[in-house]
């Protein structure tokens, strides 16, 4: 009997030490149903190329006349998402996530939050340790044959496609369930299609490009008000039909609030050179003021009438230039 004892007292130990282990290893799993700040972002993209002020594009637009479908110039989605969250001691942390957005990480209290997408190339982004400073601007970008349209202005490479959106107060608090928040990644950077339709002469054009001057030189990533400095856009050309054409992306018109302005301040002036079949360069230069205007961010820009003459073009000489023989015009991309 006594044996028998041992041996069930011996049993029911070894069990408690067998229960008590899958107990532990159970609490190892505790986080996952503890509580905590759990923010898990929904981001909602915007793909917008322009918004209506003085014209309606969006219902008025001409295929024929255009040779392109409106929705051909809407942007894709972006691949990524960098978000801000600046928190009350004045600090902030960065995170990135993808374009379906996921959990973002923080800590309990009050925060302003700040998202834009993080796949850009060409745009610099400036004075982060704020959202209320933060900003996006695009490289420098020189032309040596280029003549100034705006004295002083920065020349400057069209932006990539940017989305941005601001949280100015958002509570974080410890919970059991995770947290749902919408955001609406806006666009930042509007699309122009530019055109340059020509009365004569376009047979002897071979390679053409152009400027955009007057425009935003940057952008706040919060509520997208452009900057007070304007920039000039360098940009090359596609000869067509009707003379040549480009689409010009750009942060819009400068000092521009889009929750109370309707229409483009300031002058605004667009450019074109031609290198001809004889070697020789032309330049066109417009006021283009009243259409960008009344288009501050994005539309449609026409100048219309541009003429090459035969003495121009140097007609009878004999040598004709190809882009393959006298090569690309070289810019350089720089940094600020």
């Amino acid at each position: 009997m006594r044996r028998r004892t041992v041996y069930i007292l011996s049993l029911l130990l070894c069990s408690g030490i067998i229960l008590a282990g899958c107990r532990k290893d159970l609490c190892y799993d505790h986080d996952i149903h503890g509580l905590k700040v759990r923010t898990v972002l929904y981001p909602q993209w915007e793909l917008e190329w322009e918004y209506e002020h003085g014209i309606d594009w969006d219902t008025q637009w001409d295929s024929e006349q255009f040779l392109h479908e409106y929705e051909e110039f809407t942007p894709e989605q972006a691949t990524g998402i960098a978000a801000f969250v600046y928190h009350e001691d004045g600090t902030n942390t960065e995170n990135h996530l993808p374009a379906e957005g996921g959990e973002l990480p923080m800590s309990e209290g009050e925060k302003s939050l700040l998202f834009y997408n993080d796949d850009t190339r060409y745009i610099l982004f400036g004075d982060m340790s704020s959202s209320a400073t933060a900003t996006a601007t695009t490289r420098t970008r020189t032309r040596s044959t280029f003549a100034e349209l705006h004295a002083g202005e920065r020349t400057v490479n069209a932006p990539d496609v940017l989305f941005g959106e601001w949280i100015e107060e958002h509570h974080a608090e410890v919970t059991a369930e995770p947290v749902p928040l919408s955001i609406n990644m806006q666009p930042l950077v509007y699309t122009y299609l530019v055109r340059y339709e020509f009365e004569s002469g376009l047979e002897h054009v071979a390679v053409a490009r152009g400027a955009l001057a007057g425009m935003a030189e940057s952008v706040y990533l919060r509520g997208g008000v452009t900057g007070n400095e304007s920039a000039t856009i360098l940009f090359d050309c596609t000869l067509t039909d009707f003379g040549a054409e480009a689409v010009v992306t750009s942060f819009g018109v400068p000092d521009f609030n889009p929750q109370s302005d309707n229409e483009g301040k300031g002058s605004f002036g667009m450019s074109l050179e031609v290198r001809m079949n004889n070697g020789e360069f032309k330049t066109f230069e417009f006021d283009v003021t009243e259409q960008v205007a009344k288009q501050p961010r994005g539309g449609v820009i026409t100048v219309s009438g541009l003429e090459i003459s035969d003495g121009e073009a140097g007609t009878g000489s004999g040598f004709e230039v190809t882009v393959e023989g006298w090569g690309e015009f070289q810019d350089i991309v720089l940094p600020l």
